[in-house]
């Protein structure tokens, strides 16, 4: 006679599609729980509701029936407080902030402060707030770009029960200003030079008493309007202060607000997404299920402490005891800096790791027929090797890729990718030139970061791996774009994503919250996604930055733009078109060595870049390679632009055309390049009778 579960199990056998390959399709089953689930390697697949018998739930396969909420070795963590007094306890006398920047401003080796002395300095700063009457939830803004003091104030907001409020260095004067009545900011860690854009609009900011300044002197500071209310001190002062009078710490619970990340978006003003104590203790959690760091790993801190990345990053490293070393804060300057402190992991984001990609293929090119042999044949061989899981020949390294990894101080042994899509060749190319693991991962500021990431054994590319274990993820139809879970061979729809690491909401903008987050706690990203074999998750288009062309294409610009990043012209590319159009155009900031050994080639005379780039030829030449990728890519016809515009000035925020995580504003690069776009139209429609004849 069958049992109940047996007779559970054919039922819900019942319910699903049989797979191709059997290894893919198990039900699973907990004897105690009850429960059962699809199995397919990194991914669990469970219905969401039990009536429908809809498979449609995606979890990690290394936390399937419960969602992560806390470390699964220390369930005593339950706050930011908790891990760092977790560190400070257990990795006391091990390195943890570095910096080169001396005292005087100049760069030397670098110097380090211990887990133990950057608690203590924790307490001496939060106690400093107390003394000038913050009180708990008062919100901390931090102003300045990454240094150890960034890490200190974090720490001293979680200890203290304060709100600490990151502010983008690069943010304008209204913007900055913005966030700070938004959020009723009562204190704010700057730096000289972002001391002067507060004070240009001081009286416009009533909620701040207290200005702290790092790097200054007390008796050079300038001296506030006595009614403005506002007390201007510098860090030393504040932090002497409070080493005179410690005040106990003021735990947070998990559920109090740990921070208010504001979100400058492609457009409108800023949103400030409110992340609790347990939403970024349960997102790190579920990521050390997969990765492991150890105190003796060194991590370069460069991404902005403000963007969600690199502050997840900092919590995980923090967990583990890792030292954190930081760069000079000059981006040009960095490639210096990974010399200097030799990593071991190294973060970063698509649009750095495709330069790294351009200028080792650009070298290998111009460096002579036997080096560009010698090259490709270390590379086929190990290349082989890394995809089929077997050990490659030390010779390599040797003659080819040790000067390769020591580009990145030549300890690299984990590199992780996020931000925007990294191109498969890309990634495949990394993986073989720097010999490590490259992991690729998706996530939100809303998600308290990673939603999904790729496994370390995974060798397959052009995905972004299983879902976070503390989360779980289902895809919706969008019809109007012609994405169903039905569809074959992939499921494909708007992401959506459930769980302990699913923001508080917008701050004060309840409308906005209820637009994302559904009544049954579904947050929707936005993004469209397929389900490939083994549960991978893929990226495929972006739900709102989709247009029509005038014959009724849908075109998502995003994904053209990550192909033609390949072009070795392209060092920024901004696609464009519109209803009333039937072809694309394109601005490319270009790649000025590129550009320039390029004319030197075809003898070309010219006097500056600028006048290099409304060269026709130049623009020509562009374009056929341009062609050439996204021929190589598979871009359908009307993907491929028909025009390009060749600029000198890179896309920045200070120019306003990106944002924050380096994704284009598009309706500001509309705006910006409206005569650029005009001509190159203009110049489409006096071509086409000519292509007609």
């Amino acid at each position: 006679m069958e049992s109940r579960a047996e007779r559970r199990i054919k039922a819900i056998q019942g319910h699903l599609v049989p797979a191709t390959d059997e290894s893919l399709l198990r039900i699973s089953t907990n004897p105690t729980a009850g429960e059962f689930f699809n199995g397919q390697r990194y991914s669990v697949v469970i219905p969401e509701k039990l009536k429908t018998g809809k498979w449609n739930v995606y979890r990690s396969a290394l936390s399937p029936l419960k969602l992560v909420n806390s470390f699964p070795n220390h369930a005593e963590i339950v706050t930011l407080h908790d891990i760092f007094v977790h560190a400070v306890e257990t990795f006391q006398d091990y390195k943890y902030l570095g910096t080169r920047i001396r005292i005087d401003g100049t760069i030397g080796e670098y110097k380090w402060m211990t887990y133990g002395e950057a608690g203590t300095a924790r307490s001496a700063l939060g106690s400093g707030l107390r003394h000038y009457g913050l009180q708990p939830g008062a919100c901390i803004g931090i102003y300045f770009i990454n240094r150890p003091e960034w890490l200190i104030v974090d720490h001293a907001c979680s200890a203290y029960s304060f709100t600490s409020v990151p502010l983008y260095d690069t943010l304008g004067p209204d913007a900055v200003k913005y966030i700070v009545n938004h959020a009723d900011v009562q204190a704010i860690f700057c730096v000289t030079s972002t001391l002067n854009t507060l004070l240009s609009f001081l009286s416009e900011i009533p909620s701040v008493r207290v200005i702290v300044v790092l790097g200054g002197i007390d008796e050079h500071l300038p001296s506030l309007p006595s009614m403005s209310g506002v007390k201007l001190i510098s860090y030393s002062k504040l932090l002497g202060q409070g080493q005179s009078s410690i005040y106990p710490f003021c735990p947070p619970k998990p559920e109090d607000v740990a921070t208010i990340c504001y979100t400058s978006g492609t457009t409108g003003t800023p949103k400030g997404v409110v992340l609790s104590h347990g939403n970024l203790i349960a997102s790190v959690a579920g990521m050390t299920l997969s990765i492991k760091f150890h105190p003796s790993d060194i991590y370069i801190s460069y991404l902005p402490l403000a963007h969600i990345y690199e502050r997840a990053n900092q919590i995980l490293s923090v967990y583990y005891g890792v030292a954190i070393g930081f760069y000079q804060g000059d981006s040009m300057k960095l490639m210096d800096d990974l010399a200097a402190l030799r990593p071991t992991i190294f973060s970063s984001v698509p649009r750095l790791y495709n330069r790294i990609y351009a200028g080792i293929t650009n070298a290998v090119k111009t460096s002579g027929v036997l080096k560009d042999r010698l090259f490709n044949a270390a590379y086929n061989s190990k290349k082989q090797a890394v995809m089929s899981g077997r050990k490659p020949s030390p010779m390599w390294d040797t003659l080819v890729f040790n000067k390769i990894k020591d580009k990145l101080g030549g300890r690299v042994r984990l590199m992780t990718s996020g931000a925007s899509p990294l191109s498969p060749d890309v990634m495949e190319f990394l993986r073989v030139c720097f010999g490590c693991p490259i992991l690729e991962g998706y996530g939100m500021t809303e998600t308290s970061c990673v939603i999904s990431s790729m496994d370390e054994s995974d060798t397959l590319t052009g995905h972004v791996g299983s879902p976070n274990p503390a989360c779980e993820i289902k895809l919706v139809d969008v019809p109007e774009m012609n994405y169903t879970s039905e569809d074959l061979p992939h499921p494909r729809g708007e992401i959506c994503v459930r769980g302990p690491i699913i923001f508080q909401g917008y701050y004060k903008d309840e409308v906005q919250t209820r637009e994302v987050i559904d009544d049954e706690g579904w947050l929707h990203t936005g993004d469209i996604g397929l389900w490939l074999p083994a549960g991978r998750l893929k990226i495929i288009d972006r739900k709102k930055n989709i247009f029509k062309l005038a014959q009724g294409e849908y075109i998502a610009p995003e994904k053209i733009e990550n192909v033609y990043a390949k072009c070795k012209f392209v060092a920024q590319c901004f696609v464009y078109g519109d209803s009333l159009n039937s072809s694309l155009v394109a601005v490319v900031c270009v790649e000025p060595d590129v550009l320039k050994d390029w004319a030197t080639s075809e003898g070309i005379k010219y006097e500056d870049l600028g006048q290099l780039c409304n060269d026709p030829r130049a623009r020509a030449a562009v374009l056929a390679e341009m062609d050439a990728v996204g021929k190589e890519a598979q871009l359908r016809g009307f993907e491929l632009v028909k025009a390009v515009t060749l600029v000198i000035e890179p896309f920045t925020m200070e120019n306003g055309l990106l944002t924050p995580t380096f994704k284009i504003k598009r309706p500001q690069a509309k705006a910006y390049f409206a005569k650029a776009i005009s001509d190159m139209y203009a110049e489409l429609s006096s071509d086409a009778p000519k292509r007609m004849l």
